[in-house]
Order: C-alpha cells, then structure tokens, then sequence
C-alpha cells in the first residue's frame, strides 16, 4: 500500500513571535510555547532540531513514500531550510513556503509549487481585497495551497467565497476540519468543490483524550466520506508535535487495522489520493523490518 502524510513539519530551528508572545526551543524537545513550557518534540530530539534525516528515517521505518511539509506562524519561517529539503529529496518531499498573513504582497518564493498560510491565526478578512488578490496569484501560477482554517463559521464561509471565485486553485485544508468542533463539517462540505481536499494532520491530537486506536477519530473519517466522499480526504500526521504521544506509525495504524473501512477506503486515504492530488510519482519500496522485539 502506498502511504503518503498530507500534513508534516520540519525545521532547523523553532523560533517565532506570535500576538508579541516568544515560542523557542528548549532542551530536550521541549519549548517556551505562549508562556508555558511544552514538550514540542519527543525527549529524545535533545537539541531542538526537527531535521528532514530524522523524518526520512521514521518514514522509511512506518513505510511512509512521501510527505507534504505545511508550514505554522509558531515555528517562525522555514522557506531557507524548506527550499534546501526540496532540492535534495525532491522525490519524497512536497514543501510548502509560507505566506506572510500580515502584509500585503503576499507570494510565493521561487522553487516552490506549494504554499502554506495558517489562516486559523489570521485576523484579517479571508475574502478581503488584498488577500483575494493573493488567492487568485496562487491559481495563475499552479501553486498548491494549504489552508488551516479556525471554528469559525464566518471564516469558513469567507473561504467558500474564495474557492468559489478561485476554481482552479487547487486546495488542502488541514487539521480534518478541527473535527469535534461546532463548525467542523462546514470545513469538511467545502470539499465539494472539485479542487478542494480535507487532510487529517493533527487527527490524533484531536481525539488524543481517547487515545489509540481512536475509534472516534475513525468515526469522523467515515462521517466526513459520507459527506463529500473517500475520495476527497487523505491522511495527515501533524508529524513531530503528535508523536510526543503516540509513535509515528500508530498516527495511521489505527485506520489501518479499522473494521469500519474496507480495504479500498483505507488504500484511498492512506496514499491513493494524495498520490494524485500533490503529484507523487516514483516513490521508493520500503520494506518492512522487523523489530527486536518480534
């Protein structure tokens, strides 16, 4: 089976400024987060680098062939580190550059085909002048958005606007709609639009008082199907900030060894559709090794 993460972050160093509040790594995975200390990553990442070899080794470990690297305000910006993933492992990463929410002008930098805006975290007007401009930019051009949106019903209708006026623009919209919020499956119908598609980064982190195998979070994919359709939904990890609790694998396994999909449904949200969708090709075997402890 092909398996391909939709939603991942990578840097080099975390380091940002967010509603005048500082975020910063601390040792041994842990991080200065809206005044509080959190363990950001797992203890084991002791320097606070969060480095594509290290994911390349997880991925190839859980036999995951590809994954599209998203991009957050509270990681500070990526671009420099992201553009160097991209040229040297152009066949297993997708990565996004990060558009800049607080100012006008907003674009792309060249060698990327994908962008990120966090628009949970925006306080602008999603269908405003200057950010329809930028919308329609990203579909002149071919780039790929992915869109994190808040619970909020008047953002999410302010985004429908923008799908609405930006047919060609190819979107992902992350976090599974925030499932278990009020407005979730209002972000979920979005994907109705043809070129509009629901990604489950950060699903474990949702139902995380549930824990594994969360039979929940299984519910809500199968909820969200019979909204818009298998088709229209592919799996995310919200890869390293989820596996402080669970390991990478376990961030799919759960669908995997679900009764409530058929073999078909989890082929298709497991790597089907991101396969096509992001436009992976030639991804490597990866076998399976096994454990010392098998």
């Amino acid at each position: 089976m092909t398996i391909i993460d939709a939603h991942s972050h990578l840097w080099l160093r975390q380091e940002a400024v967010v509603d005048g509040q500082p975020i910063r790594a601390l040792p041994n995975g842990r991080a200065l987060f809206f005044g509080e200390e959190r363990q950001m990553l797992p203890p084991w990442l002791i320097d606070g680098r969060n480095s594509a070899e290290v994911f390349l080794s997880n991925m190839d470990y859980a036999q995951v062939g590809a994954a599209v690297v998203v991009q957050e305000i509270i990681d500070g910006n990526q671009d420099d580190y992201l553009r160097e993933v991209q040229r040297r492992w152009p066949e297993r990463f997708l990565c996004c550059a990060m558009l800049d929410i607080d100012r006008d002008g907003l674009t792309v930098p060249e060698g990327f085909r994908a962008a990120a805006i966090p628009g949970h975290r925006m306080k602008r007007d999603l269908d405003s002048p200057e950010m329809m401009a930028a919308f329609k930019e990203l579909e002149r051009r071919g780039i790929l958005l992915s869109m994190c949106l808040g619970d909020d019903a008047r953002q999410i209708a302010q985004f429908a606007t923008v799908i609405q006026e930006c047919p060609r623009l190819k979107v992902a919209i992350g976090h599974f709609g925030l499932a278990r919020s009020e407005h979730w499956l209002e972000q979920v119908r979005l994907a109705r639009a043809e070129n509009v598609r629901i990604e489950s980064g950060g699903i474990t982190w949702l139902y995380n008082d549930e824990f594994y195998p969360f039979p929940s979070a299984v519910r809500a994919i199968r909820q969200a199907a019979d909204e818009v359709g298998m088709d229209k939904l592919m799996w995310g990890s919200d890869y390293p900030r989820t596996i402080t609790a669970i390991t990478y694998r376990m961030s799919y396994d759960f669908v995997l060894k679900s009764p409530e999909l058929t073999p078909e449904e989890k082929a298709a949200f497991l790597g089907g559709n991101a396969m096509g969708f992001y436009g992976f090709h030639d991804l490597p075997e990866l076998p399976y090794i096994k454990n010392m402890s098998e």
